[in-house]
């Protein structure tokens, strides 16, 4: 089948300790039957490690930063689009996810398509309003609180049993197990994600992901779940295997059917030690970093994202390989300082020439 050239651009080349989705996504798109990719790289650190990787983007491009307001991302936007032509963006980070669902119609507007959430399903699942979320479902969550300021955390603090967890608005999750160490999170994430902040209910169990598709109209296209085997200190899985399990894909479904979720997401889970009850923990508005696991066993979500995000008629999977594996590892990369110099004083940097592509 003669493959379709296409321009996409992708965020998150993040690739370290706490690696974004975006280079899985490139890895996944590369790999597609459908399409001869070409990929426009977005970056916000002129360090992303995607950017010094030579087999994934194309071309690379800083963006301004979400909290500079959309009108200067889209400005931004703009000027890469007039020079590569962009078929469709994926951004990867949550933080951005906001001002991306806002722009949508705009970039439309441009020829430049995207498959995201609604504003409304995207806040409907917010962190501060996951038990509300769940409820509607029948899932079952941790007991959680959203605070914005100490009082209000010494508040919970005293209602609560130990440990407990303490999580950004976007990212990061400690477990305090006293209320210095509580107080000492809560300061630390505010800092940097803002407000509110949430103390969960700690549950002791086995670590479970569901990475899954939604076509915005009501379909699951696609969901593998995963059992975390490696959990770094930080509390990032960095060891994974593909697992047969019909409550979680039950879960994703129930998810995406009923809220009608259009694109990725991520639903993570964990099964209690001593009741066997399966709690929600998060659900995370794009693909996570592992989605290429589910590439490797048989459903290429990025692919079908696009696909969809074209009108073309996309089939949902049936299966995929149970047992599959994946394990992360540090690679340490030696560049020629000429390309950071490059992005760092032109914002973009060629990495291989469209006539090499």
């Amino acid at each position: 089948m003669n493959r379709i050239p296409i321009t996409i651009a992708v965020t998150g080349l993040n690739n370290t300790d706490n690696p974004g989705p975006g280079i899985p996504v490139i890895r996944s798109l590369r790999e597609s039957g459908y399409f001869e990719v070409r990929i426009v790289g977005l970056v916000y650190e002129n360090l992303e490690p995607g950017l010094y990787m030579d087999d994934m983007a194309d071309v690379v491009y800083t963006l301004p930063y979400p909290s500079m307001g959309h009108e200067m991302l889209l400005s931004r936007l703009v000027y890469i689009h007039e020079r590569e032509d962009l078929t469709l963006i994926i951004p990867n980070f949550d933080a951005e996810l906001l001002t991306f669902i806002k722009l949508a119609g705009r970039l439309s507007a441009m020829g430049i398509r995207t498959l995201l959430p609604t504003q409304e399903q995207f806040e409907s699942r917010q962190k501060d309003r996951l038990t509300d979320f769940a409820r509607q479902f029948g899932i079952a969550v941790p007991k959680s609180d959203a605070v914005t300021g100490i009082g209000e955390l010494m508040q919970v603090l005293a209602e609560s049993r130990y440990p407990v967890v303490v999580k950004g608005r976007f990212y990061e999750a400690y477990v305090a197990h006293t209320a210095d160490q509580a107080q000492q999170y809560f300061y630390r994430l505010s800092a940097k994600w803002g407000f509110p902040i949430i103390v969960q209910q700690f549950i002791r169990g086995q670590e479970f992901n569901v990475t899954a598709l939604g076509d915005g109209k009501g379909r699951l296209i696609g969901a593998v779940p995963m059992r975390k085997t490696y959990v770094t200190s930080n509390g990032k899985g960095w060891a994974g295997i593909a697992i047969e399990d019909d409550t979680l894909l039950d879960m994703a479904r129930t998810v995406v059917i009923q809220t009608r979720w259009g694109g990725g997401l991520e639903l993570e889970l964990i099964k209690e030690d001593s009741t066997g009850d399966v709690y929600l923990i998060e659900i995370n508005p794009r693909f996570p970093a592992w989605v290429y696991l589910a590439t490797a066993c048989g459903q290429n979500h990025p692919e079908a994202l696009v696909r969809l995000a074209l009108g073309q008629t996309v089939e949902p999977f049936t299966d995929y390989n149970v047992g599959r594996m994946f394990v992360r590892y540090s690679w340490d990369m030696v560049c020629d300082l000429s390309r950071f110099q490059q992005i760092a004083t032109t914002g973009e940097v060629t990495i291989r020439p469209e006539a090499l592509a």
